[in-house]
């Protein structure tokens, strides 16, 4: 099951709005929240003891918590990879090493007695076959990726990839950064140019960050690097349906309820024989075999990539066919127009080229920001 989660930066807020803003997002199904201790320049005693306040409260709304360490940090707060256990005594869930100690002293932290977890740096070539293949308890191992404050120095999405599905398939949760784009947000450094793991994330709603995460297959938490998400952002991420991909289309003014019934109300899923043209879900002809679905007018001799047909009475075999175009394929009058998937929803039309025969769904745009 994938989970949402937030960040919250304590030093540079107020408990009474980290909490607030706990609140909100619990109440839309966010149960992660993840801070930086690299960034807090105050003696361990006062770390320690107001973060350890504020992460009772998180933990009173059931969130499971992360913080961001490296070895100067875990050294600053009294322990050491044999002695974890001020992290346990602060309520942390999960420690995440941006900057380790090596192998071995990696290998020992993940047999901590605790329970704690170590979330290894997903953005690097972590040894973690060697690791588990020598001792590690991959049970207290996770990674997640890092996020990026400077314009044009994220991740390229498939160098994303190519990290995590090194993690996942050694059976680790994977985790990534997406970016809030409410105005006013920031992060535990002083620069405000959002904060994402995918460098073509950064100026893109939130709902569209999240979703081209999950079509990658290889991502399984989604977190707001940046505080704090809008409430609509917040609710724009509870609603993705995490069981399929999903595309967002903008529907033709002309079009049909049968039409609109057949993108809303069927799970689609490609013919694993699909051409480089077109993906074709093809389970509504079952239905629409003695139903009719006239031909509409459409002003193009040329359908393009991202376009969303359905195949009408012209071609009466294959009527009620949902089809997506791939490339330009000339207008033969035998497919309806139904609506158009837009360039920035078309990076997740990329990977259901990829993904092809897993299921697919779509959310009706209706100009959201989110």
């Amino acid at each position: 099951m994938n989970k949402l989660g937030i960040s919250i930066y304590p030093e540079h807020s107020t408990r009474e709005k980290d909490e607030a803003y706990l609140t909100l997002a619990s109440s839309y199904g966010f149960s992660r929240v993840f801070t930086c201790l690299l960034s807090v320049e105050q003696p361990k005693e006062v770390i320690i003891n107001d973060f350890t306040k504020l992460f009772e409260y998180a933990h009173s709304l059931g969130y499971e918590i992360s913080v961001d360490t490296n070895p100067k940090v875990i050294e600053h707060l009294g322990a050491s990879p044999q002695d974890l256990k001020v992290f346990k005594d602060m309520g942390v869930d999960i420690i995440r090493l941006d900057g380790s100690y090596g192998a071995y002293w990696d290998m020992v932290m993940t047999n901590n007695p605790y329970g704690l977890i170590m979330e290894f740096n997903g953005s690097i070539d972590n040894p973690i076959e060697y690791m588990i293949e020598h001792g590690a308890n991959s049970k207290q191992m996770s990674s997640c990726s890092n996020f990026y404050p400077q314009r044009y120095t994220g991740l390229g999405y498939e160098t994303l990839k190519k990290h995590s599905q090194k993690y996942q398939k050694a059976g680790l949760r994977t985790a990534a950064f997406i970016t809030s784009q409410n105005k006013d947000t920031y992060g535990p450094w002083p620069v405000s140019d959002g904060l994402c793991t995918v460098e073509d994330h950064r100026d893109l709603p939130v709902s569209i960050q999240a979703r081209h995460l999950l079509a990658s297959k290889v991502v399984d938490d989604i977190l707001f690097a940046n505080a704090y998400a809008s409430e609509e952002e917040l609710k724009a991420l509870s609603m993705i349906d995490t069981s399929k991909i999903t595309l967002g289309i903008d529907l033709v003014s002309d079009i049909t309820n049968e039409e609109k019934s057949i993108i809303t109300n069927y799970i689609h899923s490609s013919r694993p024989d699909h051409s480089d043209y077109i993906l074709r879900s093809s389970m509504p002809r079952l239905d629409y075999r003695n139903k009719n679905i006239k031909s509409r007018t459409v002003e193009k001799t040329m359908f393009e990539r991202g376009d969303v047909l359905i195949v009408n009475d012209h071609l009466a075999h294959y009527r009620g066919e949902l089809q997506v175009v791939l490339q330009p394929i000339k207008n033969h009058g035998t497919h309806n127009l139904a609506g158009t998937i837009n360039q920035q929803e078309q990076l997740i039309l990329r990977e259901l080229e990829i993904h092809f025969d897993h299921l697919f769904g779509f959310i009706i745009k209706k100009g959201e920001n989110s």
